[in-house]
């Protein structure tokens, strides 16, 4: 009886089976790491704080000094001729190099200031 049920579960339309080859194993093997609701945050090479977020983030086996972006925005602050400034940010998507210490901005990238300066812009890179 047992049997028969295990045999009937198996044979019915419900079941979907997908083949081996139809597994995309390229983005499975580039993909080492995703997060979502990704976040980081640090000083840049002047002291000032920064905070940098992402609705998804990942890294690629073959490049792992580079962290790919999701939906960014952030807080970056700065110094400008003695006052402190912030820079609220967002973008379309991003790319977080390690190695440099650079964000770069892609998509629908706007930065609104503090001291009411605007950008708006299809690329932007930052240096932290």
């Amino acid at each position: 009886m047992v049997v028969a049920l295990v045999a009937g579960a198996l044979f019915t339309k419900q079941l979907l089976w997908t083949p081996i080859s139809a597994i995309n194993m390229t983005d499975i093997v580039s993909n080492q790491f995703k997060m979502s609701g990704a976040s980081f945050a640090g000083t840049d090479t002047k002291g000032e704080p920064f905070k940098i977020y992402a609705k998804s983030g990942r890294q690629e086996y073959e490049n792992p000094d580079i962290i790919l972006l999701e939906g960014v925005s952030g807080k970056v602050n700065r110094i400008s001729d003695g006052t402190k400034i912030t820079d609220n940010i967002s973008a379309n998507a991003g790319r977080y190099n390690r190695k440099k210490k650079t964000v770069t901005l892609l998509g629908n990238v706007r930065i609104d200031s503090s001291n009411g300066d605007k950008i708006r812009t299809n690329e932007l890179v930052i240096k932290l």
